[in-house]
């Protein structure tokens, strides 16, 4: 609730990326006094997730760029991937073969270890 009052009170959007993130900024451009530059901020769609946001938005929410992703015209690479938020924690995080979390059963045991014993 709080978050969305200032939004609209003093924010400017600013763009939206592929996943559905609104981006805002202070209207105007405006510096904020007692940070020495201007505030910008993301509402997601959806959780609340840092991973979640472009390579190109992050430049921009970090200020490492001025122009914000919405007004330049960039066109990824053909070798590029997509950008994929961290799946850590989700169903569709990774499991090695043989993990307790994974799909799979581990495999039955071979016999070709031999534990170490101390002489």
């Amino acid at each position: 609730m709080g978050t969305r009052f200032h939004t609209w009170r003093h924010g400017e959007r600013v763009g939206t990326d592929e996943l559905g993130n609104t981006y805002y900024r202070t209207r105007g451009g405006k510096v904020d006094p007692s940070l020495g530059f201007e505030r910008r901020w993301v509402i997601f769609n959806g959780p609340a997730e840092a991973t979640a946001i472009p390579p190109g938005w992050h430049a921009w929410m970090h200020q490492r760029s001025d122009i914000p992703p919405s007004q330049e015209t960039y066109t990824p690479r053909e070798w590029e991937k997509p950008h994929r938020p961290n799946p850590t924690g989700t169903v569709a995080a990774y499991h090695p073969p043989g993990s307790t979390l994974g799909l799979n059963h581990r495999p039955e045991v071979t016999g070709d270890y031999q534990a170490w014993q101390p002489e």
